[in-house]
Parts: C-alpha cells; sequence; structure tokens
C-alpha cells in the first residue's frame, strides 16, 4: 500500500494463463482489471484456489471498500461490500491473509481494525481494534498463531497472540520510521524462524531518506524479537513494497516508487533482476504497464501484482497482473493455531 487513497471504475476482465512452459521468465498477463473503487494493494492466493483483492478510495470519496474474488484464472466470482468503516476520511482494506477454517484476514485502515470475512456466509466481524492513528498494511502468522501487522503510519510491528484481540507493540524501531511513506510487506520464514519486512523510506539518518529496505528480524525462542539488519537497500524513490518468497529463497519485490519495477533478490539481499529492465514506464509486454505495483504473491510459478496506480488514478491500470518468474513460490505460514 502506498498511500491508500483513490478510486474509479472499469470493468472486470480476466486473460488466459499459459502454462510456465510455454512462458520465458518476466513475460507478463492481465489476470484481472479490478472494478471501482479499484485501487487494489495486494492479491491473497487462498488454500481454496481463489484470489482475493481489497480495495481503496479516492481521497474524499465516499464510497466504501470492497472484497473481490477471482477463480484461479482471473474470472470474476464475487464481490463484498466492506461495513463500518468511517467514510468522511480516507478508507481501504488489505486481504492479507486468512485463517487456517479459510476466513479472510482483512486490515481496515479507516477504522484501524482487523476484519474476518466468512466466505460461506458474507458475514463481516471486526475482531481487533488498533490504536488511534495506526495505519495496518501488511500481515503474518507467526510462532504460536501470532498475528504479526507493520504499521505504515509509525515504526512499529504489532503482535496480536492466539485468544487475544488487543494487538501490542512488539516491536519498534527507528529503521522502521519512513519519510511519509513507511513500513510495509512483512513475512515469517519458519525454517530460518525469522520475519521479513520491508521499509519504503528511511528517516533513522543510516542511509538517504528516500531509500528503502529489507530488513531481516529474528523471532527468539522466547518469542522476544531479535536484533534487525538490513539484507538490502533500495535506489532513491523505489518504495520497496509487498513481496513473495520463491522455493529457491530469492524474494520478489514490488517497486512501488518512481521505478515501477519488480527487484529478485537472493535470500541474502544481492540484487540479480529488475523488471523492465528500463525504470519509470512501467512497459512490462501487457496491455498494462506497472503503475504502482504493491506486490508480488505466488501462483504456481507466477507472482501475482497489484497495480493501485496511486498517483495516477488510472482505472485502466488498476489490475492485477499475472508475471511469469520460472520458479513456484513457497505459501505463506498457516499454521493451525492461525485463527481468532
Amino acid at each position: 500500500m502506498v498511500a491508500a487513497l483513490l478510486a474509479v471504475t472499469v470493468g472486470a476482465v480476466a486473460t488466459p494463463v499459459a502454462s510456465a512452459a510455454e512462458r520465458p521468465k518476466w513475460d507478463t498477463r492481465v489476470f484481472a482489471m479490478v472494478p471501482s473503487p479499484g485501487f487494489p494493494a495486494y492479491a491473497h492466493v487462498h488454500t481454496n484456489g481463489r484470489v482475493y483483492a481489497g480495495s481503496y478510495v479516492d481521497r474524499g470519496s465516499t464510497a466504501p471498500s470492497r472484497v473481490f474474488e477471482w477463480s484461479p484464472t482471473g474470472t470474476p466470482v464475487r464481490s463484498w461490500v466492506v461495513p463500518g468503516q468511517a467514510l468522511d476520511r480516507d478508507h481501504g482494506v488489505q486481504v492479507a491473509q486468512q485463517t487456517r477454517d479459510g476466513k479472510l484476514v482483512l486490515l481496515e485502515t479507516s477504522t484501524s481494525s482487523i476484519l474476518t470475512l466468512d466466505l460461506s456466509t458474507g458475514r463481516f466481524q471486526r475482531v481487533v481494534r488498533f490504536p488511534a492513528g495506526a495505519v495496518p498494511n501488511y500481515a503474518t502468522w507467526g510462532p504460536g498463531g501470532a498475528l504479526f501487522v507493520t504499521d505504515y503510519a509509525e515504526g512499529v510491528i504489532w503482535k496480536v497472540s492466539p485468544g487475544s484481540r488487543t494487538p501490542r507493540r512488539w516491536f519498534t524501531s527507528p529503521a522502521l520510521e519512513g519519510v511519509e511513506f513507511g513500513t510495509t510487506g512483512i513475512r515469517f520464514r519458519p525454517g530460518a524462524r525469522d520475519l521479513l519486512i520491508t521499509q519504503q523510506t528511511a528517516a533513522h539518518g543510516a542511509s538517504a531518506p528516500t531509500n528503502g529496505h529489507l530488513y531481516r528480524l529474528p523471532i527468539r525462542s522466547d518469542g522476544r524479537p531479535g536484533t534487525l539488519t538490513t539484507l538490502w537497500t533500495s535506489r532513491p524513490g523505489d518504495l520497496p513494497d509487498g513481496f513473495g518468497i520463491g522455493r529457491s529463497g530469492h524474494v520478489y519485490v514490488a517497486l512501488a516508487g518512481l521505478a515501477n519495477q519488480l527487484v529478485e533478490l537472493t535470500p541474502y539481499g544481492r540484487e540479480v533482476a529488475r523488471f523492465p529492465e528500463v525504470p519509470l514506464a512501467g512497459e512490462n509486454g501487457s496491455p498494462v504497464p506497472f503503475d504502482t505495483p504493491c506486490n508480488a504473491t505466488f501462483l504456481g510459478t507466477r507472482v501475482l501484482v497489484a497495480n493501485q496506480s496511486a498517483v495516477a488514478g488510472d482505472a485502466s491500470h488498476q489490475a492485477i497482473l499475472d508475471v511469469e518468474v520460472g520458479e513456484p513460490g513457497v505459501a505463506p505460514y498457516l499454521p493451525t493455531t492461525a485463527t481468532f
């Protein structure tokens, strides 16, 4: 999520997706267009095989956010209107995770809340509320069924423990303090017992303010955070956002800033490639260029990229794009205790 702000209307369409054997690396297709209110920031691949994304709205709009559902090939299936938002302020919803029993885990910005959506009944439930001013952005399940949530507005990682509906400040650091653009993606790696975290800008003075980072944060055996280290520092204005992890351990990060690119990193943070090679225009070979690409969620050997068009607000660019990367991904961690 970059600005979580804007909205326009566009119809939903899908493009058939070829097998990996027929597609070269970085081949990009349109998986689905995102209808109004548009402005998707993350695409979640559910264990039921379907794909879900939430929407944000144009600044000043009172249209409620929606949650959209697509088939594995990008055919629109259903959508739901998000209830209980504060429509007189910036509002949006991120389909950030799911529970073990299949409910969607939604991060709602106007009320700083976690909601669940029961796909069988269409029922929303507010399960957690963060303190005023928090902007929940991305989430990952971690050890013991705890949910860790990044905050786009503050330099904090929130933790919601199993059985609790009260989030606590689990980790804070000046390194997570951004300059307008804050902390974004987060993924738990059970083998390494650590969190990977992306940060869009830096206010702590260790690097130029416009440089973003990919951090590693171990989780100690007692559940407390270890020492935060930097795996990779972006170029100025890249604004690293959500990311996916390949089976090789490579990390594919969406650059939501000026670059309009995807970057591939080794597990140790060495930059392997950028796509497209030429930054700025986002020309990826598909009918829809990268325009504020916000995440890279694995579906088979491809990553699904939510194209937010946060600045231009171009409805014809607000889409879920399908990018072949040539290796299968590692599914987000989903323990048996992943529930509320």
